[in-house]
């Protein structure tokens, strides 16, 4: 039996997503034949041709012909007007960024090589604060990456050429995302599928026709992580169906695990026979078991599929079948990336910021230190589901020994731990296991800041290879902090990221606004405190958030614990996560989030830290109330104790 795994569009374009590779080990280890394909990154660079380019100039032309020049969009216009350079130029970056051409970096950076659409405008934009940017970022040596950086500018204008001009489901990581995000129905979905194909999907089929022609697979499994993957992922559903009926297709993934809980729409399965919820090993290998006629339907775990009741009326049915557990950490192997095209990604620089570049540059193998979180209490996450609720960690020596494999396998020593949070007492186990066999890998992850994590830790992560972390911020008040239970103040945030960031590991905070209950004052109290932390070199990158209350987290089941309303929900007949509440506070949070925004991003390339807090926001605010010095004096306080 032949089981073909693929990860729709899109994810990201700079390294595979880790399911199919996951599942692709684990089913080898058991015994069965696996194979993967990644149709999203060969979907992005069929389209990034010379050829693809001639065709998409043509739906534009068709798409824009009762416009005039003038009423064109920016990005439509300069494509039109440019077309040869772009035409000339788009197979070459591709190679550049995939690594393949590094010399001709020079010619990228003399700025009269590419042709600069309205994503360039960001060049000028900060110029007009602070000079020479480019200069300040790469100077005179950095060579690689400034074209690195001119080249992913000159993809954001391709891509955003064929979303506003030839196919408006198509973007590079939010594909078809609206058509799926916590929609309460099926229909929007359903009625684009039954369209005419779009111009990515008519590539995607193709795709999809070879990959089965290949492979033979005996039955197809798609990975569904994002809701922007899920038009993609029918699309490969239904080219498979189209080609053979009786292909069991079987959907999984972490948008199906967070938003189809509570699915009931018997057309969904119009396009897949099966659907798995949480963690994929168990329900999958079951399924294989039940088509080699080794265990009846109703052994099945957690798995959606249709059946009919009494009066012979289909119905999705969910079937549990607790008596079957998941498999241990230690037991699931190491993942396996063959059959992915690992010199094919491309190597993106998104923005000017050492930190933030890291999700969009260079390609990472990917692993997991342990399933869940330790922590798992904070109000906002989804702590009541399986993917936060199981805490199940494997040891120091598995994961160096699956360390091993992957290097011996893709020869790349980069990793990135996806865990929800990374365990300190597991991570500071395997940091010095590292050492002590003298793995030499570059490694990043998403962690807690709390105290555990002294100068002497983080200095152990950092000489065991850890590059950089992220962790959760959030509303930086600690009012709200204690509200939402994330178990950290300001202060040892403050602490902790400083101990990181002075042992050279490089810092992101993730960011909210827009909690139950935060307040104009709240909100801009927090900015302080950011601006301070970011000009203290507690963190280098971060991302504000609007506070969204979805539906497994405590507060969309307890919202009167935190001072809110829900709204009014339909019935759910496909997607649920995304709740809206009424918070009687008042606070106008959309005016904010634009000011947030732009603080932040200037702060992330080091400017506007002397500006008043008023000068981000198109509205007068109320003044912050935080002292000057408080993170300063909250570092100070910390050195002092540890050298007592």
């Amino acid at each position: 039996m032949t089981v073909l795994l693929m990860t729709p569009p899109m994810t990201q374009l700079n390294t595979p997503y880790p399911a199919t590779a996951y599942l692709t080990g684990f089913l080898r280890s058991r015994g069965y034949e696996a194979v993967q394909r990644d149709p999203a990154i060969e979907l992005f660079l069929e389209m990034m041709t010379a050829p693809a380019l001639e065709v998409i100039r043509q739906h534009v032309e068709e798409n824009f012909e009762q416009f005039e020049d003038d009423e064109l969009p920016d990005v439509i216009f300069n494509f039109l007007a440019e077309f040869d350079r772009y035409h000339l130029t788009v197979e070459p970056v591709i190679r550049f960024l995939q690594g393949k051409d590094p010399s001709l970096a020079m010619r990228i950076n003399s700025r009269r090589f590419l042709p600069e659409g309205p994503a360039f405008d960001a060049i000028a934009q900060m110029e007009a604060v602070s000079g020479d940017v480019l200069q300040a970022a790469f100077g005179n040596l950095g060579v690689q990456d400034k074209a690195k950086y001119l080249a992913t500018l000159f993809i954001n204008d391709l891509s955003n050429v064929i979303t506003q001009g030839v196919d408006p489901y198509f973007e590079v990581s939010r594909y078809g995302e609206r058509l799926a995000a916590a929609n309460p129905t099926f229909d929007d979905l359903y009625h684009t599928l039954m369209d005419e194909p779009s111009f990515s999907s008519d590539i995607l089929e193709q795709l999809v026709e070879h990959y089965l022609q290949e492979t033979q697979p005996s039955v197809v499994a798609l990975t569904v992580p994002f809701p922007g993957n899920m038009l993609g992922a029918l699309r490969i559903a239904q080219t498979c169906k189209a080609i053979n009926p009786e292909l069991p297709v079987v959907m999984g993934g972490g948008f199906v695990n967070t938003e189809l809980r509570a699915l009931k729409d018997p057309r969904v399965f119009e396009f897949v026979d099966f659907i798995c919820l949480d963690d994929g090993e168990r329900p999958l290998i079951t399924l294989l078991e039940y088509f080699e006629g080794k265990r009846e339907i109703d052994e099945l775990v957690r798995t959606y599929f249709l059946a009919e009741d009494e009066n012979g009326e289909p119905y999705v049915h969910l079937n549990q079948n607790t008596e079957l557990h998941d498999i241990p950490q230690s037991d699931v192997g190491a993942p396996i990336y063959d059959g992915l095209p690992l010199t094919e990604y491309l190597s993106l620089c998104e923005m000017l910021n050492p930190m933030h570049r890291i999700w969009s540059d260079g390609r990472w193998n990917k692993l997991t230190i342990a399933h869940g979180c330790y922590w798992r209490k904070c109000s906002f996450c989804d702590v009541s589901l399986d993917y936060i609720d199981r805490f199940d960690t494997a040891g120091a020596d598995i994961l160096v020994d699956r360390i091993e494999t992957l290097i011996a396998e893709t020869g790349q020593t980069g990793f990135h731990f996806v865990d929800e949070a990374l365990p300190p007492k597991a991570l500071f186990a395997f940091a010095k296991r590292l050492i002590e066999r003298n793995v030499v890998i570059s490694w990043w992850g998403n962690i807690r800041f709390e105290r555990t994590f002294s100068p002497a830790r983080c200095q152990l992560l950092a000489d065991s290879g850890c590059i950089a972390v992220s962790g959760g911020l959030e509303v930086a008040s600690d009012r709200l902090l204690k509200l939402m239970k994330k178990g950290v103040s300001v202060e040892r945030v403050a602490q902790v990221t400083k101990a990181f960031s002075d042992a050279g590991i490089l810092v992101h905070a993730y960011l909210m606004y827009g909690f139950p209950t935060q307040t104009e004052q709240e909100t801009v109290d927090a900015l302080e405190m950011v601006r301070q932390l970011m000009q203290q070199g507690c963190f280098q990158s971060a991302y504000w958030h609007r506070f969204v209350a979805t539906a497994h987290s405590p507060i969309g089941m307890n919202p009167e614990e935190f001072g809110i309303t829900l709204d009014p929900r339909p019935e759910v007949f496909f997607a649920e996560n995304d709740v809206n509440f009424t918070d009687p506070t008042g606070t106008d949070h959309d005016m904010l989030g634009e000011g947030l925004r732009k603080a932040l991003y200037n702060y992330m390339h080091g400017i506007g830290f002397d500006q008043p807090m008023s000068f981000w926001f198109d509205q007068p605010v109320t003044r912050t109330t935080m002292k000057k010095d408080m993170i300063s004096k909250a570092i100070s306080h910390f050195i002092l104790s540890q050298e007592e």
